[in-house]
């Protein structure tokens, strides 16, 4: 699980501060417990081990790596605790419960340089014997100049490879984040395309009918115009008097009958 999302995931209901084991942060939290607790045992055994073996010089490489690793972890994870910190409400959080994620985070950093501090500094006490002692003209050292410049070129060449390799991990996620929202976007983008189309045709069917009805009306309009020009003064007087030959026989019928 990333453990820049652990501290930030949302919990709701009765078990925002009831079942801590189901929390994200805390799964991440035993595991990243775990790899300090191996990274330690490892170091308990660099400090037994002599400085001119071929094993001191491996855990050695071991060790920083792993002190790379799980420092990248716990700050991934004090970011999220940065996020969840600006709405704690929002994650089923409170301000005690957030102060007891950034404390254990700042005793597992300590932990981590405290013993990548020890490591680098037998490191460089064993180098630098290392070159007192071809420095010295003594028999060994000259027979040992090429292995021990062998090695350290490995530890540097390790060592910057580990540093390249989280970067590019780092690039990655963020490629990915970046990936997800350019993609939510496009979606949006398409969605709101759809819709102004439809508009579109609405609109365009809805001109053609207004169209079609501006026609008819003026059609009518002309014929109702042409009837009126045909109609004289005489018709007008004919039909007048029509009307009330009509009416008088209906009256007759009406009331007289």
């Amino acid at each position: 699980m990333p453990a820049a999302t652990a501290a930030a995931a949302p919990l709701s209901g009765p078990e925002q501060l009831t079942a801590p084991a189901q929390d994200p942060f805390y799964i991440v939290k035993e595991e990243i417990q775990d790899s300090i607790d191996k990274l330690q045992s490892t170091f308990h055994q660099w400090e037994k081990t002599p400085s001119n073996t071929g094993e001191h010089v491996h855990l050695t490489k071991e060790l920083l790596s792993n002190c790379e690793s799980i420092e990248w972890q716990v700050d991934e994870l004090n970011k999220a605790i940065g996020v969840a910190s600006r709405d704690p409400a929002y994650y089923g959080l409170n301000e005690t419960e957030l102060g007891k994620r950034r404390n254990w985070t700042s005793t597992a950093q300590n932990q981590i340089r405290s013993i990548k501090r020890g490591v680098e500094s037998g490191k460089n006490k064993s180098g630098f014997s290392n070159r007192q002692e071809l420095f010295s003209g003594s028999p060994a050292g000259r027979s040992n100049n090429k292995q021990y410049s062998s090695v350290d070129n490995d530890d540097f060449i390790t060592s910057e490879s580990d540093r390249q390799m989280l970067l590019i991990k780092q690039q990655d996620e963020e490629l990915d984040e970046l990936s997800a929202s350019v993609q939510r976007i496009g979606g949006v983008g398409l969605t709101i395309h759809d819709e102004l189309t439809g508009q579109e045709k609405i609109l365009d069917e809805l001109g053609l009918e207004m169209e079609t009805t501006s026609n008819r009306l003026d059609f009518v309009q002309k014929r109702v115009a042409m009837v009126m020009k045909k109609a004289s003064a005489k018709g007008q007087l004919m039909m007048i008097a029509f009307l009330i030959v009509l009416f008088i026989v209906l009256f007759v019928l009406v009331f007289l009958t």
